[in-house]
């Protein structure tokens, strides 16, 4: 039996200005495919963060110069970090600072003194979840990308045939890019290809105009 927990790799950033805490942190949450970082107050962590490559940040709320509640709120407002689980750590045993942390955007909290063994289950439950939490978002991102190109493409069929050609190929092979809608991808093909063939007809019929004998 292995004395860490195992979960999906990541990178752990641990802001905490206890020194013991934070060689601790390092020691028992460390594993094979756990990377553990530390900072010693909320500046250092939020510059840290703003670097990128964290996956989940373990954050002391009464820390020096920047403290674990403003850090929170920062994070929260960083359009790049906004989605990154936090789980504070407190030595706290009023609900209020618990409260206005979960507040500010806290993903889940712990007390201390710190069962690191448990702790490690909860950081791997918090981040298993925030990476299922992504993962619907990029689709949910991806079907409005999806819808605002279907209502383009219905604005350009609504305008000369010969124009939006390339438009809506390029719309096509946008949508070919999101491997988990390829039945939308291929209607677009098609109706690019069926605009194709109606423009050749029109320039056919042009063709045939000139060519007729007027009476």
């Amino acid at each position: 039996m292995t004395h860490f927990v195992e979960f999906e790799s990541a990178r752990v950033l641990v802001a905490d200005d206890d020194p013991i805490l934070r060689e601790f942190a390092m020691v028992h949450l460390a594993t094979p495919t756990v990377e553990v970082e530390v900072a010693e107050d909320g500046l250092v962590a939020l510059e840290r963060l703003n670097q990128g490559g964290i996956d989940i940040a373990l954050i002391d709320l009464d820390m020096p110069r920047m403290d674990g509640f403003e850090l929170i709120e920062r994070i929260r407002w960083d359009e790049q970090l906004k989605h990154l689980p936090i789980v504070v750590v407190t030595g706290r045993e009023d609900m209020v600072a618990v409260d206005r942390a979960f507040a500010l955007g806290a993903t889940s909290f712990v007390v201390k003194p710190l069962n690191w063994r448990l702790l490690s289950h909860q950081l791997a439950y918090v981040l298993r979840n925030a990476r299922a939490e992504g993962q619907v978002r990029g689709q949910l991102e991806a079907l409005q990308k999806v819808n605002d190109l279907k209502d383009r493409i219905l604005r350009l069929s609504r305008q000369k045939i010969t124009g939006p050609l390339n438009d809506i190929l390029e719309s096509a092979q946008i949508i070919e890019t999101h491997s988990a809608l390829p039945q939308i991808s291929e209607s677009l093909n098609r109706i690019a290809a069926a605009s194709m063939a109606l423009t050749r007809v029109h320039a056919d019929m042009g063709e045939a105009e000139k060519l007729t004998p007027n009476h």
